[in-house]
């Protein structure tokens, strides 16, 4: 009697019969697709493969045997050179499958590693957390399964997130801060004595009297400073509306790092929203991005119309108000309540402005169709990295 098909093998079936009759970009995507499902299924084939060798079979050889058939066969593979592609990490596995299946796939794969093959580590060991090496990679493999962690694993991963936003916040504060700071007014002297502010010049021609020839010194009495332009800025609004869909990690992330940086300026009431089919103000946790990401619940559906309507109960001034929103542009609920919704806030005189992206590579993918109708509405449409929206809005306040 025929061997049952296994989970893996119908697995390798499905993928195998799809993936030669796509092409490029859909033919790449299935061969990650069955590389994610190798790197979870395969343990089902290397089980038994140590079973079959081990006692317990009719023709298996001693315990010492198999153990060091097993040592020696795990050593000279780790000294093996070759071409394939370099091996999934769990953050890596755990990365795909979110980016590549659907979210009841993606439950069934969760279950299977940690029930069938006690893939356990990223969830259930706060050791192998605490020694991991920071980076957005392990970031975005936190927060997908942040659900799954016990208390805790949940305060190292906490931990973890923490240092991988300093990193962040070290990278991105200077850029976005950078558009805000005021220029330099030559014009003027100043009174305010600080070291950015200080006129070499005009200091050495002024105190050129108290140069000492025998020392070769100068001796300054009266330092002089530049004066800096007031910028005569208004108290704005700035509304960073998120989608929270899977697709979108890096934006979430990204948004939460700038809104915090947004918060700290003293121009700009910054509030901070995500949403799917619901929305969640998370702006008491603008200076804290470590909290806003722990609070997102990434996945479900996506009403950005549902959106937007809050985001115009927020404003106070509709003239003085930056809406940013941050999206695929993939409208879950019916279009017209998106396109009403957006007429009527331009109309307010609002700023509207949907991002595509808001990672550090500005890479876009989007539904241009409807970002394409919200664009004739007079939302403005682009892709930006958290400097270039930080120079945008710097751009906006000044006029």
């Amino acid at each position: 009697m025929d061997e049952p098909l296994t989970q893996a093998m119908r697995w390798k079936i499905i993928l195998a019969t799809d993936a030669s009759s796509g092409s490029g970009a859909a033919s790449e995507a299935w061969q990650r697709r069955a590389e994610a499902l190798s790197f979870l299924y395969d343990r089902e084939y290397q089980s038994r493969n140590v079973r079959a060798s081990c006692p317990g079979s009719k023709d298996s050889p001693s315990d010492s045997g198999c153990a060091d058939a097993g040592s020696q066969d795990s050593s000279s593979h780790a000294r093996e050179g070759g071409l394939e592609n370099s091996q999934l990490t769990i953050p890596d596995w755990i990365n795909e499958i979110h980016e590549l299946f659907p979210k009841k796939t993606i439950e069934r794969l969760e279950k299977d590693a940690l029930e069938r093959y006690q893939l356990e580590e990223m969830v259930t060991n706060p050791e192998l957390l605490s020694r991991a090496e920071p980076s957005l990679t392990l970031l975005k493999a936190v927060l997908r399964t942040k659900h799954l962690m016990n208390q805790a694993v949940l305060v190292m991963a906490r931990q973890l997130v923490q240092k991988v936003i300093d990193q962040l916040l070290e990278k991105l504060a200077r850029k976005i801060q950078s558009p805000f700071l005021g220029t330099i007014d030559r014009q003027h002297r100043s009174s305010l004595k600080i070291a950015k502010n200080f006129d070499p010049k005009a200091t050495i021609r002024q105190n050129l009297s108290t140069y000492d020839p025998d020392s070769k010194r100068l001796f300054i009495k009266t330092p002089h400073f530049y004066s800096r332009m007031r910028r005569n800025l208004d108290r704005w609004q700035l509304v960073i509306l998120v989608d929270q869909s899977g697709s979108m990690i890096d934006s979430v992330i990204h948004a939460a790092v700038t809104a915090s940086i947004f918060f700290q300026l003293k121009q700009i009431r910054t509030h901070l929203c995500i949403f799917d089919t619901s929305i969640v103000d998370l702006s008491e946790h603008c200076p804290d991005p470590v909290e806003t990401l722990m609070q997102v619940q990434l996945g479900g559906g996506t009403n950005i119309g549902q959106a937007l309507n809050y985001a115009e109960s927020l404003m106070d001034y509709p003239r003085n108000t930056l809406i940013i929103l941050i999206t695929d542009f993939y409208e879950g609920a019916p279009h017209e309540t998106l396109f009403a919704t957006t007429r009527r806030l331009v109309e307010s005189g609002a700023t509207l402005l949907g991002l595509a992206a808001l990672d550090s590579d500005a890479n876009p993918n989007y539904d241009r169709t409807t970002a394409q109708e919200l664009a004739n509405l007079g939302m403005q449409i682009g892709a930006m990295t958290p400097g270039e929206l930080a120079e945008w809005v710097a751009e906006k306040v000044r006029k």
